[in-house]
């Protein structure tokens, strides 16, 4: 027999096993099924190493352990707060916390989400003024700086945390940074030599056997943590690279949105880090003692919970969220992000909500950093502008951020995007902030950013050319795997 029929027919088996994987094995959604069938269809000999790079389904892993001290004080917390709500004994400091409270007792039920409510929470809008913030808290350290980025590099901002972060660890602050191999993959050992010999301890998550080739391109750690003697916490949009400063041409000035907390919330944030730390160590694992978490308690008066989700976990915890943020809305529901590309159901939310009546304003960006995702975005918001939503197009740069703020009441700002990525096959976390001056302060912000945007009405999406219509096409049917 030829040897171009053996390969041929070698390759058809491959394809079967790997649709037989598809359908069966992974039990996926429908929509990502036949994503993956027509990919392995018309693409027989590049499908199974597509597959093989992003199709694998780590829902069935537990990846995360957890100490169990943390878990019976977690679950007394949790148990406490779920009985109070179920009997409607909960006592809540503001309208905003008793209004939410369905979403609030999601969260606790299916995701260990406790609420806190003794929160100061400060806004930021610009890299410059963020890393500023962030570089004074790390000089003002007294026990320990604990740092998660997804994209740390080797430029000017990375060099200087480096530097500084080193510098505490000489004083004998203990310091740890965990960062994504394949968000930063530019960086090697050399990069945190420094650091390491002055006592600073370094993790990667999911590494790759292969130096410079990381094959795992779906199921990144995508958030961006910072803890700070277990008293201040970072989580939002920004990683750690000159482009958020605004100092690559490329993408001009860096529109994004982080939050700096203090109080018992920065507790659920330490917490996410511990797990992620030991998932990733071997050797320096973290256990839960009293100094990460302090008792001392915040005058501050902001309601939220820290809620995370990732590929291992059992629901979508980040998109449950958001949907339940946006079937309740009444007035306003304000969406920034750099991706749209919603599933079904939050596609479906989102268009019910403006043919009810409710005013949804989204904010992209006016240039892509992934074309496919760009033009899928596309396909989506025309989909939306027919139900009536409101559309911004950026205009002053890149929009980063990932917020939701709803009737100027409740609010979600974190790593994840609106898109499939974000809320099947990445590692994120979020903020749900019940407090309507947080609330404000963000539909500020996007009124702001309204400023420096255009509209793009229904009538200029319906004149676009049929060759974007096309790519808008191809890259929808490929959203789910994108």
């Amino acid at each position: 027999m030829h040897i171009t029929s053996i390969l041929l027919g070698l390759v058809i088996i491959l394809n079967i096993f790997f649709a037989i994987i598809v359908i069966f094995r992974e039990r996926r959604d429908a929509s990502s099924s036949w994503a993956w069938l027509l990919v392995l269809y018309f693409m027989p000999l590049a499908g199974f190493v597509l597959y093989l790079l992003l199709g694998q389904n780590l829902s069935h892993y537990q990846l995360f352990q957890w100490d169990d001290r943390k878990k019976i004080r977690s679950a007394k917390m949790a148990a406490t707060q779920l009985a109070q709500l179920g009997s409607r004994q909960f006592q809540f400091r503001n309208q905003a916390t008793r209004s939410s409270r369905d979403l609030i007792y999601m969260h606790l039920i299916n995701n260990d989400a406790v609420l806190t409510e003794d929160n100061l929470v400060e806004l930021f809008t610009d890299g410059q003024e963020k890393f500023n913030s962030l570089f004074k808290d790390i000089e003002d350290a007294k026990d320990h700086i604990h740092l998660q980025y997804f994209i740390i590099k080797k430029d000017e901002l990375g060099k200087k945390l480096i530097e500084v972060l080193t510098k505490k660890a000489k004083e004998g602050v203990k310091v740890r940074v965990l960062y994504d191999e394949l968000g930063s993959r530019g960086l090697t050992k050399r990069f945190f030599k420094e650091l390491r010999e002055a006592g600073g301890e370094v993790e990667v998550f999911f590494p790759s056997k292969f130096r410079l080739i990381n094959l795992r391109l779906n199921y990144r750690n995508h958030r961006k943590l910072v803890i700070i003697d277990g008293k201040t916490g970072y989580v939002g949009g920004f990683n750690v690279a000159n482009e958020y400063l605004g100092l690559v041409p490329k993408f001009g000035y860096w529109r994004d949105t982080h939050l700096r907390i203090q109080g018992t919330a920065v507790h659920a944030i330490q917490t996410r880090f511990i797990l992620d730390w030991n998932q990733a160590s071997c050797c320096h694992k973290i256990s839960f003692l009293p100094n990460y978490f302090p008792e001392d308690i915040s005058p501050g008066k902001v309601g939220m919970q820290i809620v995370s989700s990732g590929p291992d976990s059992e629901w979508e915890h980040i998109k449950n969220g958001l949907i339940k943020m946006i079937t309740t809305a009444k007035k306003s529901v304000l969406i920034q992000t750099p991706y749209f590309i919603p599933d079904t159901s939050l596609l479906d939310g989102l268009r019910i909500a403006c043919l009810s009546g409710v005013e949804v304003k989204i904010m992209i960006p006016n240039k892509p950093d992934h074309m496919f995702v760009y033009w899928a975005t596309l396909s989506y918001i025309g989909e939306l502008l027919k139900a009536g939503a409101t559309v911004y197009i950026y205009d002053n740069g890149f929009i980063h951020a990932k917020t939701i703020v709803v009737d100027e009441e409740i609010s979600s700002v974190g790593t994840a995007n609106i898109d499939i990525r974000s809320f099947k096959l990445d590692f994120e976390v979020n903020a749900f902030i019940y407090d309507e001056g947080i609330a404000q302060r963000l539909t500020k912000a996007f009124n702001h950013d309204v400023k420096v945007s255009r509209e793009l009405t229904l009538e200029q999406y319906q004149k676009l050319p049929l060759w974007v219509r096309f790519k808008e096409s191809i890259s929808r049917l490929l959203s789910p795997i994108l």
